[in-house]
């Protein structure tokens, strides 16, 4: 059902499969024959997306009926483990059990309508995935967090989402308690734990007495289903919002032929849960292809325990980011044996060529990268069975058109410098973004021509492989955390201190980049220790935003560049360090 509402829009862009030599490549022989094979089905298939289409009832209660009839592999949907050997693990049939009672939580005790949205601030726990899906059966916008945000955070998200539910675990309750003044749309709060706590819900006491009797609400495929909160360079995070058929439809090529993913295949992917690419890799590219999705709880990121855990479990598939990669390959994993792992894959920022010749080295295996967005699914990719050219991101993924283009939006020739784009026009590809939430004027504005434009400088060469250059604007991308300056300034501004103050991207050898603060002294600190203030200045922002923000590197100066009307030049700070 999927694939071949795929197939109608992305056989044109799989001409390069067709193309490809079959005696070099067998997993384009596989593509080439599986798009041979539905060729005859492609008149039947509409061009537009089905009118209903929820991810829990048409994908994952349909591989739980499979597994009952005994047509699927006798392989969990979900397996969870932690440090201290406790271990989790559901079919699909009870993944659907568990969430049908979930989803009744939602809307018979909190109350939650279709629409209403929902903030999960919560770390790698089971119960994360049971309200991923709880949510698309009830109909209520999910939105993820990562469990570094802050009471400040956390309440500029409540304010800008006007979530009418927040579930959170015992060591965050704190802080969204510190702001529910300030939350006035916030009607119902759950708890995570195994105690209770005055003013909130237990959800595991809930989910014990709760019927898993639950009718899926009817969804449209372009319902949201989702909110992420992406940085920008100037203002607070937009909110990115993905349809029902984005993610949920979106990512079956991604699975399949990205991470090479099938039935009997268990699939690791590091990332936090308040990052999209939990939903990426751990929800939607995994359970589309009925895989299981493998968890470690993973409280710190430790490259021993990474490699203890790829050689303990059945892992056949890891994802994670380069910065991971470089550091276990700085451990050294070959005296490890990963005897069941046959494929890797990462993203979130660029790999650097010598960690993929040092995991070769070491594994055995490839790194296949590939490059997406919180507003996209993936948009380029080196799919299994392409030539891997150390450095590229590959090339464009069906069913996306990219192009690289200039200012204006034209397509620029092979190996000129542009704007790494997805051709919008004639048709927009579904597996697209809907919108910045309450923010025309930002959607509007990703738009260049017929292009959406993903703000990342690129070129192709001739074969269609795209190489990355760098961020058009001042993200600064720190181990795959995609970090405002905005942000981080306005937690510095904060500091009497603090003057005045620009944050810049500054290359850091294991991260990719670091950020860097540049900082003009209150008159009254500028005979203080610098160490000693550097440091203070380091733990305010820790205090006062998420901790991953906070500046790795801080200089102080007399004065800062800035444009005759007064605006920062943070890409002139940005050069300067690169330079050196």
């Amino acid at each position: 059902y999927i694939m071949r509402t795929f197939i109608k829009s992305w056989i044109p862009q799989c001409l390069w499969i067709l193309r490809s030599p079959s005696r070099t490549f067998h997993g384009n022989r596989l593509l080439t024959s599986h798009i041979i094979s539905h060729y005859e089905s492609i008149n039947q298939c509409k061009k537009e997306l089905p009118e209903y289409f929820n991810f829990a009832s048409d994908v994952l209660d349909a591989w739980a009926r499979l597994e009952k009839d005994g047509r699927r592999p006798a392989n969990p949907a979900f397996w969870w483990v932690n440090d201290e050997g406790q271990e989790v693990k559901w079919s699909f049939e009870e993944l659907g059990s568990l969430s049908r009672k979930a989803a009744n939580v939602l809307s018979e005790v909190c109350g939650l309508q279709k629409g209403d949205r929902v903030i999960a601030v919560l770390p790698r726990v089971p119960e994360w995935w049971l309200l991923n899906v709880a949510c698309m059966r009830a109909g209520v916008v999910f939105i993820p967090g990562t469990s570094q945000l802050t009471a400040k955070d956390i309440l500029y998200r409540l304010q800008a989402s006007k979530a009418k539910c927040i579930i959170t675990n015992d060591t965050l309750a704190p802080a969204v308690e510190s702001v529910l003044p300030g939350s006035q749309f916030l009607k119902s709060k759950l708890i995570v734990g195994q105690g209770s706590r005055d003013g909130w819900l237990n959800l595991k006491e809930l989910l014990a007495v709760a019927s898993a009797d639950h009718k899926c609400v009817e969804t449209r495929s372009q319902d949201p289903m989702l909110i992420y909160f992406t940085s920008g360079t100037t203002g607070f995070p937009k909110m990115v919002v993905q349809s029902h058929s984005s993610y949920g439809i979106g990512f079956a090529i991604t699975g399949r032929y990205w991470m090479n993913l099938t039935s009997s295949d268990i699939m690791w992917n590091t990332s936090d849960t308040g990052w999209v690419k939990a939903a990426w890799s751990s929800v939607f590219a995994p359970w589309i292809c009925g895989s299981c999705v493998f968890v470690h709880n993973l409280p710190q990121f430790k490259p021993e325990v990474i490699a203890e855990t790829l050689s303990r479990y059945p892992i056949t598939t890891f994802c994670t980011a380069p910065t991971a990669f470089r550091m276990l390959v700085q451990h050294d994993v070959s005296s490890y044996k990963f005897t069941s792992l046959k494929h890797c894959v990462t993203g979130g920022e660029a790999l650097n060529p010598e960690v993929l010749a040092k995991w070769k080295i070491q594994t055995g295996l490839d790194i296949h990268e590939g490059y997406g967005q919180t507003e996209t699914v993936t948009i380029c990719a080196n799919m299994k069975g392409m030539k891997i050219k150390p450095g590229s991101l590959g090339k464009a993924v069906p069913p996306y058109d990219v192009q690289i283009v200039d200012d204006h939006g034209a397509v620029v020739p092979a190996g000129e410098e542009g704007s790494i784009a997805v051709r919008v026009q004639p048709t927009r590809p579904f597996c697209l973004f809907s919108e910045y939430l309450d923010n025309p004027e930002k959607t509007a504005a990703s738009v260049c021509g017929d292009f959406y434009v993903t703000g990342d400088r690129g070129i192709m060469d001739e074969e269609g492989y795209v190489w990355f250059v760098g961020r058009a604007d001042d993200i600064i991308n720190s181990a795959g955390y995609r970090i405002g300056p905005f942000e981080v300034e306005s937690a510095l501004i904060q500091h009497p201190a603090v003057s005045e103050v620009a944050v810049a991207s500054s290359p850091d050898p294991v991260r990719g980049e670091v950020v860097k603060a540049f900082i003009v002294l209150a008159p009254a600190f500028v005979s203080h220790d610098p160490e000693k203030l550097i440091q203070e200045l380091q733990q305010h922002v820790k205090k006062v935003t998420a901790p991953y923000k906070y500046p790795r590197k801080v200089e102080f100066v007399q004065d800062l560049p800035k444009t005759t009307t007064g605006k920062i030049q943070r890409k002139v700070l940005k050069n300067k360090e690169w330079a050196r």
